[in-house]
């Protein structure tokens, strides 16, 4: 698979380097255009414009979606060759794709940042792409983690926010675990490794059960025991949900707006 990437920021990085250490692509697959060059896995080829000579079997567009009609104005002839343009920008649903890069199937995709390890997951939205052009991107997506389609933009935008803006709140998480853990008299290096076992611990055993996560935390938590009275901090007017929710809420808004130009 021949793969042009146009921007290739964190995320794209991610993809990329998943991609080559898994070896669905090469890197002399693939070819970079960056405003300036920066570390890129594997020695990728990068430059300022596209190469010439025949287009590749996807193109992948990786910049800010502040970004998109200035690419699109020096870009959009040559991406009009490829078959298919995979976007992972905010906001930019398939039908905008489409008119900035007319030509090949657009394919809207919101992945998050575990996609590097292989554990990602990655939202796609394209309701007027045909089975072809689904298979190869399912090739392409899948092993960066779960890959799920949504019709429905509304829900694509749902598991966006969640999936998508999800990690910075847990990396968050784990940081206000290891300052509790300062709080109560462990050294910083100790609170912070402590938070990361229990996070990863955690983490795993909830993907390999049965029971929902509620319930795992009330089978931990022995009634007038020690979890049970930090629970009932959380709990209290359910402050940790009612705090999520608000967050996901603003992340929504947010991408609304930027869904609206």
């Amino acid at each position: 698979m021949r793969v042009w990437m146009i921007g290739c920021g964190n995320m794209a990085s991610a993809m990329l380097r998943r991609w080559l250490d898994d070896d669905v692509l090469s890197a002399a697959d693939v070819d970079v255009v960056n405003r300036a060059d920066r570390a890129l896995p594997g020695d990728v080829r990068q430059a300022r414009t596209l190469p010439d000579g025949p287009a590749p079997d996807v193109v992948v567009l990786g910049v800010k979606p502040q970004q998109l009609d200035e690419v699109a104005a020096v870009h959009r002839h040559r991406v009009a060759t490829a078959p298919l343009l995979v976007s992972m920008l905010a906001g930019a649903d398939p039908s905008r794709l489409s008119a900035a890069f007319p030509g090949p199937v657009a394919i809207q995709t919101m992945p998050n940042l575990p996609v590097e390890i292989g554990r990602g997951f990655v939202a796609i939205h394209a309701p007027a792409a045909p089975a072809t052009a689904r298979e190869t991107v399912d090739r392409l997506m899948a092993p960066l983690g779960l890959v799920e389609w949504f019709e429905d933009p509304a829900l694509f935008a749902a598991a966006g926010a969640l999936s998508g803006c999800g990690p910075a709140y847990l990396f968050r998480f784990v940081d206000a675990l290891a300052a509790g853990g300062r709080a109560i008299g462990l050294s910083p290096e100790q609170a912070t490794a402590i938070a990361l076992a229990t996070v990863d611990g955690a983490a795993a055993m909830v993907a390999a059960s049965d029971r929902s996560p509620r319930a795992l935390a009330d089978a931990v938590a022995s009634p007038g025991g020690m979890t049970r009275a930090g629970l009932n901090v959380l709990d209290d007017d359910n402050a940790l949900e009612a705090l999520l929710e608000r967050t996901l809420r603003a992340v929504a808004r947010r991408g609304a707006e930027m869904a609206a130009g």
